[in-house]
């Protein structure tokens, strides 16, 4: 009997950061147990270390696990991504949890396996190991959006997405059954080499496209986004917002080139009315939100339409323009996230504009922070965002994708309104209330500064990393 090749360097960022959950497990048992400083550091450490070994694995393929597990260019590419979102979001959480007196390692704990799930998705080359992945993520995601106990609003969040997310995940294992019905297997270059286009098949695709639909926040499947968002801790919120969409648009993503390439004028079309109405639903409705926290949901939903356009598009530059947006809106959405948790005043989650007017006379370092990266959210050059857009719209005018281009850069347009809007109340209008000044937090700091640097880089020198992207998704087209 032939045993299984088991080569554990296929998966050898995911058992860094697996291993560091463990370590940070018992070092939560150990004394001293009032002082929880120094978790964090070591869940940081070791998000640092996968982030290393990635660069060490770069340029080579392996297959492992009987083709289950694929670590090629275009998951190590994404891997970088989860790890500057992981890595900035434990920098955000260092002094916010401590100031609430919520430190616990069971938090790192969980962001960390939050974490390996998103890794694993990047890496899935078959549909099994994408669903344990996606429940995974999905559980530690569940927990840490209801982190604040003794808030209604976050057990309101948590419980919405659990009971939400359970629905999609039915949708997409009952899906995944359909797929294995149709072809006899589950391993993606498998159901693409067998091919057809019968019943079962269609209806499989139909509801894996659901579940992923879900993760990614496209509309229909976008409900749960704002009260997710407003409800759980914004440390939390900005891994929701960053990893888990990075996750499942690489999920989604392999799945299409390499299990569905031969429907791809099919879902094409399909993808094209949703990104349309994906990215005009979460624009209009942002503008009527007078929580950031809330608008920055529907803002993001809107975003996820932008990147399907990369998706119609096809080809190297439409997919490599969306990892590259991918990695743009972790730095920008991650640091926009991050100005609101350092300004939110202990006891009150809530964030609304008029908290925000005179931000420029009392805090000017983070006003100009939450500036630039609104500015690159909007798409205004020299930042990641301007040139992200680009190149999404760029890939859909040369594949004939003209109509979509122009939706996509009026969506823009009406973006800047509700994005410039706060800008004007924080350099424009004066303060309704006298607000306490913020607690100064170092990691927090330096968190916004590394996504400042990430958004200015990936603006004015995007060229290498542009090159990166489609240089990682080339083979998947092949």
């Amino acid at each position: 009997m032939d045993l299984p090749v088991v080569s554990l360097r296929a998966i050898l960022p995911s058992l860094i950061v697996l291993g560091t959950a463990a370590v940070v497990l018992l070092l939560d048992l150990l004394p001293p147990r009032d002082r929880k400083g120094h978790l964090p550091v070591v869940a940081l450490a070791g998000v640092v270390a996968a982030l290393l070994s990635t660069t060490w694995l770069w340029g080579g393929e392996i297959r492992a696990f009987h083709g289950m597990v694929v670590l090629d260019g275009y998951a190590l590419f994404l891997h970088l991504a989860i790890c500057y979102a992981a890595g900035l979001v434990i920098l955000l959480s260092m002094d916010y949890l401590a100031e609430r007196g919520l430190e616990s390692g069971e938090y790192y704990v969980l962001v960390l396996l939050s974490t390996v799930g998103m890794m694993l998705m990047t890496s899935a080359g078959d549909l099994i190991v994408v669903f344990l992945a996606l429940e995974l993520m999905s559980l530690s995601l569940y927990v840490l959006a209801g982190y604040f106990r003794a808030r209604l609003t976050s057990g309101e969040a948590s419980m919405k997405y659990f009971l939400l997310g359970a629905f999609a995940s039915s949708f997409f294992l009952y899906g995944l059954a359909l797929v294995f019905g149709a072809t006899g297997t589950t391993n993606l270059d498998r159901i693409g080499a067998a091919g057809g286009h019968d019943f079962l098949l269609l209806v499989g695709f139909a509801l894996l496209l659901v579940g992923l639909g879900f993760k990614i926040s496209s509309v229909p499947f976008h409900m749960w986004v704002p009260d997710v968002y407003d409800g759980a801790p914004t440390s939390v919120t900005a891994l929701i917002a960053t990893g888990s969409k990075i996750a499942a648009f690489a999920a989604l993503i392999r799945v299409l080139v390499t299990a569905f390439r031969g429907a791809q004028p099919d879902w094409a079309m399909l993808l094209w009315g949703l990104a349309a109405v994906t990215m005009t639903v979460g624009n209009v409705v942002a503008i009527a939100q007078s929580n950031l926290k809330r608008m920055l949901a529907y803002s993001s939903i809107a975003h996820v339409g932008y990147m399907l356009v990369g998706l119609v598009a096809g080809g190297s530059l439409g997919t490599g323009a969306v990892l590259f947006y991918l990695l743009v809106y972790t730095f920008t959405t991650a640091g926009a996230f991050g100005v609101i948790l350092l300004l939110e005043r202990v006891g009150d989650e809530s964030v609304s504009l008029a908290d925000y007017a005179g931000l420029a006379q009392r805090r000017p370092a983070l006003a100009f922070a939450l500036s630039l990266f609104l500015l690159s959210l909007v798409g205004v050059p020299p930042f990641g965002g301007f040139v992200g857009k680009f190149y999404l719209f760029g890939a859909a005018v040369r594949s004939g994708y003209i109509g979509l281009a122009v939706i996509g850069v009026l969506n823009s347009a009406v973006a800047a309104y509700y994005y410039l809007r706060l800008i004007v109340y924080m350099y424009m209008r004066e303060p309704e209330a006298a607000l306490p000044a913020p607690v100064p937090s170092f990691a927090g700091g330096l968190a916004l500064a590394v996504a400042l640097v990430g958004v200015v880089v990936l603006g004015v020198m995007p060229a290498p990393f542009i090159d990166l992207a489609q240089a990682a998704v080339t083979p998947l087209l092949r």
